[in-house]
């Protein structure tokens, strides 16, 4: 078992405060259960592929494309039409 000092800033020493009389654990007991808990968060999070993310953004239907890939051309001539008709 090692022993660690560590500093903490005013709002993270109110909260760990707000902790402690919330649940009546002692300080170590906190630390040790926040840092579980964020080595279960980091564990999913090292797991996720660039496609896991992808599929949780919702683009809705066509993403933000203006038009479907097979019109590029006609619509990027079209979006530069209508930015010099100002």
């Amino acid at each position: 078992m090692g022993t660690r000092t560590v500093r903490l800033d005013d709002e993270a020493e109110e909260t760990l405060g707000h902790l402690r009389s919330l649940t009546g654990l002692s300080i170590s007991e906190v630390l040790k259960r926040g840092l579980h808990a964020y080595a279960a968060q980091a564990a999913e999070q090292a797991d996720r592929k660039p496609y896991d993310i992808y599929r949780e953004l919702d683009l809705g239907p066509g993403g933000y494309a203006d038009a479907p890939a097979r019109e590029a051309k006609t619509a990027v001539a079209n979006l530069i039409r209508r930015k010099h008709q100002r």
